[in-house]
């Protein structure tokens, strides 16, 4: 007999047990989340994290509404700090992790989370903690975007990446801050060092750009990060190391989905047949928050003429 031929009792009975069933689960992953990070900032509950993320999408969704009818600011000056304050705090977190699990003997191979207050492996957590955060602190790459109104870099592919690393790492630090989860985060964070000086140097102007020729080899890098992250989560599972299958398995197709985003980026921009430039051309599906040309003479963006080469904010 199925669901729906049977009595009430037996449909109210069902609806309860899964309650039950799905109340206990949640008690019980609570119960296994990492005991160190249960009262550092953001890690006491997911709402904080899912709220920074809601009011993200809406700021993608109004921004370019409110910014409409308004001139575009400029933010020279914020832009350079900005890109080369994320230089530094990048830095900062691959320098941590990078001698937090020298220190600890890590493994690159196989590496289980340790849960102890062992120094280095706090050590390790907490540069976890800042990595997760500092996915929080890019958020502002698209506001600058919509701020300058270069709408058309924040595409689907801005958008999915910055949103998914903020919100999905918050899993990451209240479960596994440690172990495999080191690997992909140390990596990140040094290409992102590179990243962010390329964005640091274009916000200085139009004369620097002869020197930056090299940034479709940052996508490249990209590219590679992403082939390393499965080949490196697929030998773990191949070799049956101790961290979450499930969480193997979601990297590899979160990594997947990046490699083909990152695929028709680099197509588009590098193989297409350029057309003449109007704007600075994106890269690794974000455009270098810097300043060109346009933004330093007198310029007609989105209808709104800009009067004496000067943008708002400058």
């Amino acid at each position: 007999m199925g669901l729906l031929d049977a009595g009430p009792d037996s449909v109210l009975s069902a609806v309860s047990t899964a309650l039950n069933d799905t109340v206990e689960f949640y008690r019980w992953t609570w119960s296994i989340a990492d005991k160190r990070v249960e009262n550092w900032p953001l890690m006491q509950s997911p709402w904080p994290t899912l709220s920074i993320s809601t009011l993200y999408l809406l700021f993608v969704w109004l921004g370019p509404k409110w910014m409409k009818d308004r001139d575009p600011f400029q933010m020279r000056f914020v832009l350079i700090i900005y890109n080369f304050g994320m230089v530094l705090l990048n830095l900062f977190i691959f320098r941590e992790l990078f001698m937090g699990s020298y220190n600890a003997g890590y493994s690159y191979i196989c590496q289980t989370v340790d849960y102890s207050n062992n120094v280095n492996e706090v050590r390790i957590a907490a540069a976890l903690w800042w990595y997760f955060v500092s996915k929080g602190v890019e958020y502002l790459d698209t506001v600058f975007f919509i701020l300058r109104k270069k709408n058309s870099q924040v595409s689907f592919l801005h958008v999915y990446h910055h949103c998914t690393m903020f919100t999905l790492w918050w899993i990451g630090i209240k479960w596994v801050a440690g172990g495999q989860a080191f690997f992909g985060a140390q990596m990140n964070s040094f290409i992102h060092v590179i990243m962010y000086s390329y964005y640091g140097l274009t916000a200085f102007g139009p004369w620097i750009q002869k020197y930056l020729w090299w940034k479709r080899y940052l996508t490249m890098l990209q590219l590679v990060q992403f082939h390393v992250t499965i080949g490196h989560t697929a030998l773990s599972l191949y070799t049956d190391c101790p961290f979450p299958k499930w969480m193997h398995w979601a990297l590899i197709a979160y990594a997947i989905s990046f490699i083909f985003l990152f695929l028709n980026f680099y197509a588009r921009t590098y193989n297409e047949p350029k057309k003449p430039k109007t704007g600075k051309t994106a890269m690794n599906g974000i455009s270098a928050n810097g300043v060109n040309k346009s933004e330093k003479h007198l310029v007609v963006e989105n209808g709104k003429t800009q009067k004496n080469g000067k943008a708002k904010g400058e």
